[in-house]
């Protein structure tokens, strides 16, 4: 799978930005482009509810309508944050107001660009992308794939827009079931994993509070090493694995237990998956 990770700067003039529905994934993005330079005043985002307009404006600071047709005029980046089974309904209500040169950025899982590039002003660039859930928390990875009318300078400010949610990655588009499988569902892994570690501490004594803050500074502190010393996992892994030591016997136990040949066993199965609820929501609409 190739991929290309870009360095983007704040946007060197304001972009009016629309996100249309407003629920984690949808404020993840919106607050992030405010912490990437987008003023308030050239956010704007729709709502359901006038509670949610409240909280939105009173902790960003932006403008709120539950007009989408509104929010899209005059919008040169409009991000589709709703649920897979109401995109084609909200194409249709959001198309005929779309400006010339506006960007469409989809954040939402299975559904490709050509659904909606079939639904849209014909040339409308469109930019597909995969974000986990630690992108709340500005830790995230946000994978990206331009449609057949994106430009690089399209690609690329979607990625301005996503660069303070976390790492952003460009793929090419039919990587991204792949990118779902591993990056999309890896959080879950990890969460897993730690409570797996957790739950083996207490099995040895430990108390389950100490444990859970064991395995997880433990797996913190090893995802930092990795990325601040840039050495591969295996070189990592070799330098904590003494001789004949505790380490590599718990390596041989796991490598007997078969975790590594489980996780590619898992994340084909995720990947599958990806690729069947796909068709399936684009057979639906």
């Amino acid at each position: 799978m190739s991929t290309t990770t870009h360095q983007v700067d704040s946007p060197s003039s304001p972009t009016r930005l629309a996100v249309l529905g407003t629920g984690v994934m949808g404020e993840t993005v919106l607050a992030g482009a405010l912490r990437a330079g987008w003023q308030p005043a050239d956010v704007v985002a729709t709502v359901r509810r006038a509670e949610r307009a409240q909280e939105l404006e009173g902790r960003h600071g932006v403008t709120t309508t539950t007009d989408n047709a509104a929010a899209v005029r005059d919008a040169g980046l409009v991000v589709v944050a709703v649920k897979p089974k109401d995109v084609a309904a909200l194409l249709a209500e959001v198309s005929p107001h779309l400006g010339e040169g506006t960007v469409v950025v989809s954040v939402v899982v299975g559904l490709s660009t050509r659904f909606y590039e079939d639904r849209l002003p014909a040339g409308t660039a469109v930019v597909r992308v995969m974000p986990n859930t630690p992108s709340v928390i500005g830790s995230g990875v946000s994978a990206v794939s331009g449609g057949a009318a994106a430009s690089d300078d399209d690609v690329t400010l979607v990625e301005r827009l996503l660069s303070r949610t976390g790492l952003v990655v460009r793929v090419a588009e039919k990587d991204q079931n792949a990118v779902a499988a591993l990056s999309g569902s890896g959080p879950a892994y990890v969460f897993y994993v730690v409570d797996a570690l957790a739950e083996a501490g207490v099995l040895l004594g430990l108390t389950r509070a100490v444990a859970l803050e064991l395995a997880t500074a433990t797996v913190l502190g090893s995802a930092r090493m990795l990325d601040e010393t840039g050495e591969h996992p295996v070189i990592l892994r070799e330098r904590v694995s003494s001789p004949g030591g505790t380490t590599v016997a718990a390596l041989r136990a796991l490598d007997d237990g078969g975790v590594r040949a489980a996780f590619l066993t898992a994340l084909e199965a995720a990947r599958d998956r990806s690729e069947e609820l796909a068709a399936a929501l684009e057979a639906q609409a």
